[in-house]
């Protein structure tokens, strides 16, 4: 019986230890662009947790689509934020000050459950951008199913 909850123990301890922590500039000019999220895509797993990292002023995160049961968010503005994924789907976020500048990111946890949703409300974000739609369309088109 000790040895089962001592392999128990080690099976939960190493899901622990393989969790991972995404890392998230928010950047008034980076590889893609300015006002960009980098990486503006992250393929995590559930336990991972992703932390925004103001590296230059003005910026933060808001979420606009978060999984079933997951928690909208709103990281303080120049301020490092972690959020933790708890959740299977899909975050779709933008930085408030910038949307209409498109600077929008997508974490997608595990498999993408709540992809209809995106479709129903992707294009209510984009029509709020007026530099760089296309960027964001390419943000999103690498959600895979």
């Amino acid at each position: 019986m000790s040895k089962i909850l001592s392999l128990l123990c080690l099976a939960l301890l190493s899901s622990f230890a393989s969790a991972k922590d995404w890392q998230i500039q928010m950047l008034n000019y980076g590889d893609a662009g300015s006002m960009v999220f980098e990486p503006s895509y992250v393929h995590a797993q559930v336990g991972d947790t992703v932390t925004f990292v103001p590296t230059q002023s003005g910026h933060n995160a808001k979420s606009y689509v978060v999984p079933e049961q997951a928690k909208q968010w709103t990281s303080p503005l120049n301020e490092t934020y972690t959020l933790p994924l708890s959740q299977e789907g899909i975050h779709l976020y933008y930085c408030p000050p910038h949307l209409m500048m498109g600077m929008i990111g997508v974490i997608q946890v595990g498999n993408a459950s709540n992809i209809d949703v995106i479709e129903q409300k992707y294009s209510r974000l984009r029509s709020k951008i007026a530099l760089s739609p296309e960027r964001a369309d390419a943000i999103v088109a690498q959600i895979k199913n």
